[in-house]
C-alpha cells in the first residue's frame, strides 16, 4: 500500500515509510486498495490514500489518470457500468457495496462536492435561496421559515455581499465567483466531514481564484474541514495543499506533503509535471534546483504518437511597431526582419467603444480602446470577466460592430464595409476558441472540420483538400490519418490541436485566441504552447491572446494589454507589466497568481489550520 504521511509527521516536515495498520479517529477518509473497471478495462488501480480532520490533500494528475473517478466513488457517484473493489471508509462508513439509501444518508452530512462549473451545478430557473432551503431540508427537519434564516447565513459565511437580499436572485444575476460561493454553500448545508473539490477555480479569473482559495482556507481552518481538491493547477495546490497524490494511468506514482514533492519529486512523471508549470518572472521551485535536477530524456515517461513531447522552444521576438524595440526574454521570438518591423500594422484601434444593448437597457463593454498589432506580433489581453477581453477580439474579427472609434483590420477600415467584403477580409482572420470540444461538430471527422475553410473560399477540392488537410495535421503533431476520426475520439490536446490546423486552414495574418489553453492540463498546455510558437514562425500570423491566466500570457505574449470595466488600464511589454506593473489594479491581477512553490505561502497550511480552534458543527 503506498505510504501516508501522519500528523505528526506532517508537524515536523518529515513522511513516513509505512501505513498504520488502523484508521486512527482524526481519519475522515481512508481509501484502501480501490479498482475501478469497465468491463475488462482498469481504469482506477490499487489506490490508497487517507485524508484526516482539518488536511487539504490534493489528487492531481493528468486528464484520465483517475483523479474525479476517485473521488466520485467516495460517494457511491460513478456510472452504472462502472465497477469498484478495495474499500472506502468514509467517516468510519464503508462505502464500497453500500446501499443507495445508506449513500444517500452520506451524502452532504458526511461528503458533500463542490464541482467545477458553477452554472451546471445550480438550477437556473429557481433563486439561490430556494436551492439552499430544499438542501437544509433534505439533510434534516426544519420549517421553512428557519432554513430561509439558515440559507442566508450560509451564503455570509461564503461572503456573499448583501446576504439577505440575494438570497432572492437567481444564478444569473450573480457573477461566476458568487456562483462558485453558493455552490460552496450548498456544500456546507450538511455540515459535512470532507470537502470534495473538483477543479473548482479552473473557470475563474486569477483574483476570484485568489478568493475562494481564501474562503476554502478559512473553512479548514474555522471549521476543521477535510478537503481532498482535485486540480491540474500545480500553482493552486502549492497554495493550499498539505498533502499531494500524484495519479497517472489510475495508479499513485507518489504522495507527499506539498512542500517535499515540490523541493524533491521522486517520480520522474512529478518532476516532468512541475517542469511544466508556467511562471511569472520572479517565481521559482526548488524541484529545478541543481540538486534535483529534472529526469533525463530517458527516464520521461514514453509518450503516445497522438501527445509527443513538444519540440525544443524556438528563440523569435515579434517586435512591437509603436515600441519599435526587441525584447529578448524566455518564450519570446527573434527579431524581427527590418521589412517586417517597418510593415503596415495587421490591426489598429482607435477611441474604440462597443455597447450592448438588450430590453431597453444599454452596457458599454469597451470605452476608448486603443492599440495596434504589429505582423508577428503576440499581443495578451488580460482583465477580470466582464472586462472586455473577448468582446475585444470580436471587434477585431469584425463579428461584433463599434459603437463608436475606428477598427482597421489588413488596412481597411471595417465600419460601414459591404458584406461581401466583410466576409473576403475575414478571409485573412481566424479564431480559436476556449473549449475545442464545443467548436468543433461532433457529425463530422477531423478532415471535415479542417478543410471546411477551405471549401467555403474555393481554395482545395478532391485529392488537393485531402494532401492540405492532411500537411495542416502533420504541422500540429497529428498522423494525416486522424482526418478520419471524430472529435469524440481524441483527447482535449488533440482537439485543441485540430482546432489550431482548421483556424491555420487559410493563412491568416491575424489569429485571435480566446482561453485557448484554460481547460488543458498542465503538460498538455506546456506542448499545447510549444506548438503555438513553432505556428507562429511558421505561418507569420498575429495574434490576440485572451487568457486569465497571467503566466501563460507572459510565456507567449511580447506585449500585454490590461482591461478594467472595458478600459485599458495599462500596456507595455509582458516582462514590463509584470515584473513592475504601474497601476493598482495591475498589481492585484500579479498578486493573486498562485506561485507554484509552497514555501513561498506566508505560513504552512498544515501548522495554520491546526492552531486554530475547531468549531463543533459546520
Amino acid at each position: 500500500m503506498t505510504a501516508v504521511v501522519t500528523i505528526a509527521a506532517l508537524r515536523a516536515g518529515t513522511k513516513e515509510a509505512a501505513v498504520p495498520e488502523d484508521t486512527d479517529h482524526d481519519t475522515v477518509l481512508d481509501i484502501r486498495e480501490l479498482s475501478v473497471r469497465f468491463g475488462a478495462r482498469t481504469v482506477v488501480d490499487r489506490v490508497s490514500l487517507r485524508v484526516r480532520r482539518g488536511e487539504v490533500v490534493a489528487l492531481v494528475g493528468e486528464s484520465g489518470s483517475g483523479k474525479s473517478l476517485t473521488a466520485r466513488s467516495v460517494a457511491g457517484l460513478l456510472p452504472e457500468t462502472a465497477r469498484s473493489e478495495g474499500s472506502i471508509l468514509l467517516a468510519g462508513t464503508e462505502t464500497i457495496g453500500a446501499t443507495e439509501e445508506q449513500l444517500r444518508a452520506l451524502r452532504g452530512t458526511r461528503a458533500a462536492m463542490v464541482f467545477q462549473e458553477p452554472q451546471t451545478a445550480l438550477n437556473p430557473v429557481q433563486k439561490i435561496g430556494t436551492q439552499l432551503v430544499q438542501a437544509l431540508r433534505a439533510h434534516g427537519r426544519i420549517g421553512r421559515a428557519q432554513a430561509r434564516a439558515r440559507a442566508i447565513e450560509l451564503l455570509r459565511r461564503v461572503d456573499i455581499p448583501e446576504a439577505d437580499r440575494r438570497v432572492d436572485w437567481y444564478p444569473h444575476q450573480l457573477s461566476g465567483g458568487q456562483r462558485q460561493r453558493v455552490v460552496i454553500a450548498l456544500a456546507l448545508s450538511g455540515e459535512p466531514d470532507l470537502l470534495i473539490a473538483d477543479e473548482p477555480t479552473t473557470a475563474l479569473d486569477v483574483t476570484v481564484q485568489a478568493e475562494i482559495l481564501d474562503l476554502l482556507r478559512t473553512l479548514q481552518r474555522r471549521n476543521g474541514t477535510a478537503i481532498l481538491f482535485i486540480t491540474h493547477n500545480l500553482g493552486v495546490v502549492a497554495e493550499i495543499a498539505d498533502r499531494v497524490v500524484v495519479l497517472r494511468g489510475g495508479r499513485v506514482v507518489e504522495q507527499q506533503p506539498v512542500r517535499e514533492l515540490f523541493a524533491t519529486p521522486h517520480d520522474p512523471y512529478t518532476r516532468d509535471l512541475l517542469a511544466a508549470v508556467p511562471r511569472l518572472p520572479g517565481t521559482t521551485t526548488t524541484a529545478t534546483s541543481p540538486e534535483v535536477p529534472a529526469a533525463p530524456s530517458s527516464e520521461r515517461a514514453a509518450e503516445p504518437l497522438s501527445e509527443p513531447t513538444a519540440a525544443s522552444r524556438s528563440d523569435f521576438t515579434a517586435t512591437s511597431r509603436s515600441e519599435r524595440t526587441v525584447t529578448s526574454r524566455p518564450g519570446a521570438g527573434a527579431a524581427l526582419r527590418p521589412e517586417l518591423v517597418t510593415a503596415p500594422p495587421v490591426l489598429g484601434i482607435e477611441g474604440l467603444s462597443v455597447v450592448y444593448r438588450s430590453r431597453g437597457r444599454t452596457f458599454q463593454a469597451l470605452r476608448e480602446v486603443s492599440l495596434t498589432l504589429a505582423p508577428r506580433e503576440v499581443i495578451g489581453l488580460v482583465g477580470e470577466s466582464g472586462s472586455g477581453k473577448s468582446t475585444l477580439g470580436r471587434v477585431a474579427l469584425g463579428l461584433v460592430p463599434a459603437a463608436a472609434g475606428r477598427v482597421v483590420l489588413q488596412g481597411t477600415a471595417l465600419a460601414g464595409l459591404p458584406g461581401r467584403e466583410l466576409r473576403a477580409l475575414r478571409r485573412n482572420v481566424a479564431l480559436v476558441h476556449q473549449d475545442p470540444a464545443a467548436s468543433l461538430d461532433p457529425r463530422r471527422t477531423v478532415g471535415e472540420s479542417i478543410g471546411e475553410p477551405l471549401q467555403v473560399h474555393r481554395v482545395a477540392g478532391g485529392s488537393l483538400l485531402r494532401a492540405k488537410v492532411g500537411d495542416l495535421l502533420e504541422s500540429v503533431r497529428l498522423p494525416r490519418d486522424y482526418a478520419g476520426r471524430r472529435p469524440a475520439e481524441l483527447s482535449g490536446g488533440q482537439r485543441q490541436r485540430v482546432a489550431l490546423a482548421r483556424a491555420l486552414a487559410l493563412a491568416p495574418r491575424l489569429l485571435v485566441a480566446d482561453e485557448p489553453t484554460s481547460a488543458l492540463d498542465v503538460s498538455i498546455q506546456a506542448q499545447v504552447l510549444d506548438l503555438f510558437a513553432d505556428l507562429r514562425a511558421e505561418y507569420g500570423f498575429a495574434c490576440l491572446f485572451i487568457s486569465h491566466d497571467l503566466a501563460v500570457v507572459h510565456r507567449v505574449a511580447d506585449r500585454v494589454v490590461v482591461l478594467q470595466g472595458g478600459s485599458v488600464v495599462e500596456t507595455g511589454t509582458a516582462t514590463d507589466v509584470f515584473v513592475a506593473p504601474r497601476e493598482e489594479y495591475t498589481r492585484r491581477l500579479v498578486a493573486a497568481v498562485p506561485i507554484p512553490d509552497p514555501s513561498a505561502r506566508p505560513a504552512p497550511a498544515a501548522e495554520m489550520h491546526r492552531c486554530a480552534p475547531l468549531a463543533a458543527g459546520g
